[in-house]
């Protein structure tokens, strides 16, 4: 039987002002009462956003009734991205492709500085894994930073329909590697997917586009989970396990070719895993998700659904052993 998750979300408290120069006639805060696409028209380090925006036809859904919250790359952003690319314009860049991006800078609702936490939203962009809205993790220990790769230089410009936070870099489209970097709460993954003797490229395979082996779903240990690990084989740091051991238990803990929703998961479903061995999914008694292992461990997930665009995150809080 399906039952709806009841989880933890890993959500902790702050806050971000910024602070205007009311005297600055260049201040896009000055134009309160214009939509989003108006106020961006009238800001002249927005207007490659604005071409982007005429370019997909998005120009006219933002400047509907939302509201909506958008993170606005500068010039130098999108100059940067096209560099990357190896583009010369956006003219280079395929409609559809540009349009999702765009998409992941949209947030339904209005989301002012003084609501953002640690955590994650949902943006409009549609994830090719799933054809569900893709995830966006902020990170406020510091200013504001969208998916460890952009930030937030001006904040809380106030539209009719909307308020704008412009940032310094164009967020991509995500994939489930990006949120583990972005994301503190897996630090200590990330130190065990990228630990230099490995033999597997873990970091290059949770990366690859849709197409075969992904999409992924990763069941993700939280740093908890691995302190709790090292202390439960005693031993003092992720060192002290070798290459091959490391290698199988990070690949048990990854399903290949599925986006496994949590709204399509339900008690005793069975999963195999990328190292071979079997995961079994249940509910617990206030219906949250367990997974138990090979080895009749039991792992708690403890957040769900962090959508990529090539697959999906479940948050666990114990590392599963093969």
């Amino acid at each position: 039987m399906k039952k709806q998750f009841r989880i933890l979300a890993m959500v902790f408290l702050s806050l971000f002002v910024v602070s205007c120069d009311d005297d600055n006639d260049n201040d896009p805060q000055c134009c309160v009462g214009n939509s989003i696409v108006d106020l961006a028209s009238q800001t002249e380090s927005l207007s490659t956003l604005v071409a982007a925006l005429q370019a997909t036809g998005l120009d006219a859904a933002l400047t509907g009734e939302g509201p909506y919250t958008v993170l606005a790359p500068t010039n130098d952003a999108f100059d940067a991205l096209l560099v990357s690319l190896n583009a010369t314009s956006l003219d280079d860049i395929p409609v559809d492709v540009l349009t999702n991006v765009l998409l992941n800078h949209v947030i339904t609702g209005e989301v002012l500085s003084s609501s953002l936490t640690n955590g994650y939203a949902n943006t409009q962009a549609t994830s090719n894994a799933s054809g569900t809205n893709m995830s966006v993790y902020i990170n406020t220990d510091s200013g504001v930073t969208f998916n460890g790769v952009s930030n937030v230089i001006t904040a809380d410009v106030t539209a009719s329909n909307g308020v704008v936070h412009i940032v310094d870099s164009v967020i991509g489209l995500p994939s489930v590697v990006t949120f583990a970097l972005a994301d503190p709460n897996f630090d200590i993954l990330v130190q065990a997917l990228t630990r230099e003797d490995l033999t597997q490229d873990f970091v290059g395979l949770l990366s690859t586009p849709v197409g075969s082996p992904s999409p992924f779903t990763v069941f993700a240990p939280i740093n908890s989970g691995f302190v709790n690990l090292l202390a439960e084989l005693g031993v003092e740091s992720l060192a002290d396990i070798d290459e091959p051991t490391l290698a199988a238990v990070l690949s048990y803990h990854v399903i290949t070719e599925a986006n496994q929703l949590s709204v399509n998961l339900s008690g005793g479903m069975e999963f195999t895993t990328a190292q071979g061995g079997n995961l079994l999914f249940n509910f617990n008694d206030i219906g949250g998700g367990v997974l138990t292992d090979n080895n009749e461990r039991t792992s708690n997930i403890v957040a769900v659904d962090v959508q990529a665009d090539n697959g999906i995150i479940h948050a666990i809080d114990t590392v599963v052993l093969p």
